[in-house]
């Protein structure tokens, strides 16, 4: 039996957690037998090079646990009721798979496809210069703070709290933070019927989209833009009209005037993170009012500020009710987390909750206490002081070293946690980012965010949320060198 155990010593698991895990996957895998005793705890620990006392914790939690059967001078055996049945044996001659002859393409009426996302890499973390996008540094999440919540959150109190399904409602205490901590400070007051939880913004965007467009509907989004947007609107069946961006953000002109609803990103425009002045955004309001068309904002990093004076948002110019506001915090704490909330006039909230119910009742109310805990004890205040004094400081450095190994290169603007790039006419971004890729350097090609056609496509996008500040220089001189290389390569065919 031993020989189905393979420990891993540099594993973040302990010991102990890996031999229980490996026992249990024995167990349901049908691969030990059920009228042979176990190896003796003894035998077990001296064979897998770990404590005695560390196979008879497992052996009794097993116990406890219902897999295992301890009988006095005989050992522990695996308990029948959790013996693997045997898979039936196929027809001769049977290659067939479960399925397999059914044409899907037919009985799909949906078919979203695997749609492109720009920042998204599982391995940025192999990567010596990880310049991403909606990743942060692991040193910066501050653990110990997060665990004392998440003990908090399973308190006998607060498992009555949570423990029910509230399916018409979400943790009361987290609806109170967002109103005391996060929405006050982007100038926002909202009544309990006029937030809901979301399973990170996305949802919101989805849910918003699923309530308000169909195939009569022209759904506006800035261009270069956040394309998930995009594909959530035509799925519904909207027409998707691609709005322009300048150095200031969405251009407010005539062309809005065809939208039903329209998709930006006044604070830091996404992708180019370039901040859409007050003079404007009024004029959007106005032209909201004259042409009867809605706005959702997506204030994605709305914490992400390092300027004394951030501009308030949108949704609180707002006096019509015509800005849905989607905000997150897994920008902050942690993507992973996917928590995300909805601002709107209640009307609209309740038929978001209602959707909402149909698809997963609620967001898990075990992570809305443990975020509402997080944001009550100041740890949130705490996290977001640290962070802006860390970007401002990897956001001058980026800065310095664009200016130095990059000076042909234009950079529209840095903000929030990244920065956008023109690299010189000629030069394919797609092209650089492949090339990047070799040299442990991983960077996002601005055509990642193209909606429509047409637009250039010697752009980047460099995150520095995830990068450590002392490799953000040398990953900078790396690129420039790469960028070199790509443009003789351009030169001399």
């Amino acid at each position: 039996m031993p020989a189905l155990f393979h420990l891993d010593r540099s594993a973040p698991a302990t010991l102990q957690r890996q031999v229980r895990e490996q026992l249990v996957s024995s167990i349901l895998g049908g691969f030990l037998p059920t009228d042979k005793p176990l190896p003796s705890c003894r035998n077990l620990a001296k064979n897998l090079n770990v404590s005695r006392n560390t196979v008879v914790l497992v052996y009794d939690s097993l116990v406890a646990d219902g897999y295992l059967i301890s009988r006095e001078r005989h050992g522990y055996f695996v308990n029948p009721h959790f013996q693997a049945e045997p898979a039936s044996p196929a027809s001769p001659g049977s290659t067939a798979r479960p399925g397999a002859s059914l044409d899907w393409t037919s009985r799909l009426k949906s078919r979203p496809g695997q749609q492109p996302n720009a920042s998204l890499s599982h391995n940025w973390q192999h990567y010596r210069y990880p310049f991403v996008y909606s990743q942060l540094d692991n040193s910066l999440f501050p653990v110990q703070h997060w665990r004392r919540c998440w003990r908090d959150a399973v308190s006998v109190q607060a498992i009555r709290d949570w423990g029910s399904d509230r399916y018409d409602s979400d943790d009361p205490m987290l609806i109170e933070q967002l109103q005391k901590r996060i929405l006050p400070s982007r100038g926002i007051q909202a009544n309990n019927d006029e937030i809901l939880i979301t399973v990170g913004s996305q949802q919101a965007l989805y849910l918003l989209a699923q309530l308000l467009l169909d195939d009569q509907s022209c759904f506006g989004i800035e261009d270069p833009g956040y394309p998930s947007a995009a594909h959530i609107a035509r799925l519904f069946g909207a027409r998707v009209q691609s709005l322009a961006v300048d150095e200031q953000g969405l251009v407010v002109d005539d062309r809005l005037s065809g939208c039903d609803a329209i998709y930006l990103t006044p604070s830091h425009q996404c992708p180019t993170t370039v901040t859409l002045p007050l003079v404007r955004r009024q004029a959007l309001l106005e032209q909201a009012e004259q042409h009867d068309f809605l706005l959702i904002e997506d204030d994605y990093e709305m914490e992400m500020n390092f300027d004394s004076h951030p501009t308030p948002a949108l949704k609180s110019l707002d006096d019509k009710g015509r800005v849905l506001y989607v905000g997150s915090l897994s920008k902050t704490l942690a993507p992973g987390l996917r928590m995300g909330f909805l601002v709107a006039p209640a009307p609209v909230i309740q038929e978001a909750r209602n959707l909402r119910q149909l698809m997963l009742r609620h967001p898990p109310l075990n992570n809305q206490r443990a975020v509402a805990l997080f944001l009550s004890l100041g740890y949130h205040d705490t996290l977001m002081r640290k962070l802006a004094r860390e970007f401002e400081q990897r956001a001058r450095c980026l800065a310095e070293a664009l200016q130095q190994h990059l000076p042909d290169c234009q950079v529209s603007s840095i903000g929030g946690s990244s920065c956008w790039l023109t690299l010189p006419p000629g030069l394919d971004g797609a092209a650089l980012k492949r090339l990047a890729a070799e040299q442990d350097l991983l960077i996002i090609s601005g055509d990642s965010y193209h909606i429509g056609e047409g637009l250039p496509t010697n752009t980047l996008k460099l995150g520095f949320s995830a990068i450590p500040l002392e490799r953000i220089e040398p990953g900078i001189r790396l690129l420039a060198e790469l960028k070199n290389k790509l443009k003789n390569r351009l030169s001399h065919p």
